[in-house]
């Protein structure tokens, strides 16, 4: 059993971690705060950028000059996953969730046949999964340090995996990352980027009844807008996926401190009961020897 002076330390020690769990809590629910709504913001402008898609692509999907980063190659050989964590630990099972799921796409993947090459955003997902995929990496992007990460950064990734396209090097790229649903749920998601997911276009307003949508006439043409919209696109979905990232990872961070203060305040109170019993019995064994000593005289 451990005597009284270590007892005072360990106690001490757990009180010195509570505050640091309890600092960090705070830092991250105030910036949780900030990451949500970003995150939140930027939902519905890349939800009108994909229906814009939508409108557009229909046009020149069948051409055979439409631009690779709308239609692809043409191939379903080689695919590229852009697997977007966090920096930094200390969140709980936020990287590890991500990190799975990317585990078992590409698992899945080569089971199927198909060649996989996987760039990571965030330093935990490189070190994740380098363990088991070390031979599939083609590109490693960390912002450790940096305060903030702007669209500017979510336009280098997508320049980076445009040239890489551009050049051949995949035929299929899909992101990854934590989709935030509350503070206490993150959700890995897959989202195909290239080629460029079409879903219908949405019906226009007034047409609820089956009648004919509003049609709308494009100026320069579909190619030429495709030309410009299709590289912006695929930075904001890199810079959603990123900021949804960044909301998630302080949610869950802030929730696994939460627990860590809680456990360390329930791992005080039993050390302390010990603490006591412990000072109660050697009080007690000294009255005894007191006592037995007197007698003895």
């Amino acid at each position: 059993m451990a005597n009284l002076k270590e007892l005072r330390g360990r106690i001490n020690s757990v009180k010195s971690t509570r505050k640091i769990t309890q600092a960090m809590k705070m830092v991250a629910a105030a910036k949780l705060r900030r990451a949500q709504s970003q995150a939140e913001a930027a939902r519905p402008y890349a939800e009108r950028m994909a229906r814009m898609l939508a409108s557009l692509g229909q046009a020149v999907v069948g051409n055979p000059d439409a631009p690779k980063l709308l239609v692809g190659t043409g191939a379903d050989r080689v695919h590229l996953l852009v697997v977007v964590t966090g920096d930094r630990g200390l969140a709980g099972p936020f990287n590890t969730n991500v990190g799975r799921f990317a585990r078992a796409r590409i698992r899945e993947l080569e089971a199927e046949g198909k060649t996989v090459k996987v760039m990571t955003v965030g330093r935990k997902g490189a070190a994740y999964l380098k363990r088991e995929f070390a031979s599939r990496f083609v590109g490693e992007v960390s912002f450790q340090g940096k305060k903030r990460v702007g669209f500017e950064d979510a336009n280098e990734i997508a320049t980076r995996v445009t040239a890489m396209l551009e050049a051949g090097e995949f035929d299929v790229c899909t992101l990854i990352y934590n989709r935030f649903r509350s503070v206490i749920s993150q959700v890995p998601t897959a989202q195909q980027l290239i080629p460029a997911e079409l879903p219908e276009a949405a019906p226009a307003a007034g047409d609820a009844q089956g009648q004919p949508g509003a049609w709308y006439e494009y100026e320069p043409d579909e190619a030429t807008i495709l030309a410009q919209l299709l590289p912006k696109n695929l930075a904001i979905q890199v810079y959603r996926a990123m900021l949804e990232n960044s909301a998630g990872f302080f949610g869950s961070q802030m929730n696994a401190m939460d627990n860590a203060t809680r456990n360390a305040g329930d791992m005080i109170n039993k050390l302390t009961l010990t603490y006591n019993r412990t000072r109660q019995a050697n009080i007690t064994r000294e009255l005894i020897e007191i006592i037995s000593g007197a007698e003895a005289l």
